[in-house]
């Protein structure tokens, strides 16, 4: 699927300015970019990308000097995000990270629209029907008919092009998506953890991530879910 640059911005927000860009895929999804510190290299870089040439201008005095860039990859969910969910640490994952790279000043946040890990809104309170009738998430999703995690990261790689980032510090508990990264040419050297908004209400959804979903989730957060009670 293509991914197209559509328009940017500036965009002013509690943890500092960002540049805000806006991507299209050919079905008229939209994706949104925050970054800080990144300057677009070549508008062109997308439609290369899209045609398989992923070069970028590696001689660029600007890319070669810049630290490497911090990255949050967000996959959007209403719930935690806009509403303070509890159910879920993606509010707090968020906003961490959005003042870490304030803070180092130079990273972006990748906010993919794919609601409930891809299967969309509807069936993520469908889902959460389910939670509340005992059962973990996975479960839930699976008694629905849908797979565990439906997301894709296939707008990651024209995105990044798109301020000439082909190296980076992920934060991220998802080694899925190291991995997704490092196999389309995304060099990811470092994994920065993010252990946030613990609380009683989302200890099973983040122990299920961890035991059942692979999440590098470690002794830290018996911890930090002990700190909560």
């Amino acid at each position: 699927m293509s991914y197209k640059f559509i328009t940017s911005a500036k965009l002013p927000t509690r943890h500092g300015e960002f540049d805000i860009h806006i991507f299209e895929n050919q079905d008229g999804q939209e994706h949104v970019m925050l970054t800080v510190g990144l300057p677009v290299v070549n508008q062109d870089a997308i439609d290369m990308l899209n045609q398989h040439d992923a070069a970028l201008n590696q001689q660029h005095e600007s890319l070669s000097e810049r630290p490497v860039p911090l990255i949050r990859i967000h996959s959007e969910c209403l719930t935690g995000d806009a509403f303070s969910s509890l159910k879920c640490d993606c509010g707090p994952q968020l906003n961490t990270a959005m003042q870490a790279i304030q803070e180092m000043g130079c990273g972006a946040i990748l906010y993919l629209r794919q609601e409930g890990r891809g299967i969309g809104l509807t069936n993520k309170i469908r889902a959460y029907a389910l939670q509340d009738q005992g059962h973990d998430t996975l479960d839930a999703n699976l008694m629905l008919g849908l797979p565990a995690d439906a997301r894709v990261y296939d707008m990651c790689g024209p995105m990044l092009a798109h301020v000439g980032v082909d190296t980076v510090r992920l934060i991220t508990n998802n080694p899925n998506k190291v991995a997704y990264l490092t196999q389309h040419g995304i060099d990811v050297v470092e994994r920065v953890p993010l252990l946030v908004g613990v609380n009683d209400m989302n200890a099973e959804y983040l122990a299920t991530k961890r035991d059942r979903m692979g999440h590098l989730l470690d002794k830290d957060f018996n911890t930090a879910l002990h700190l909560n009670k």
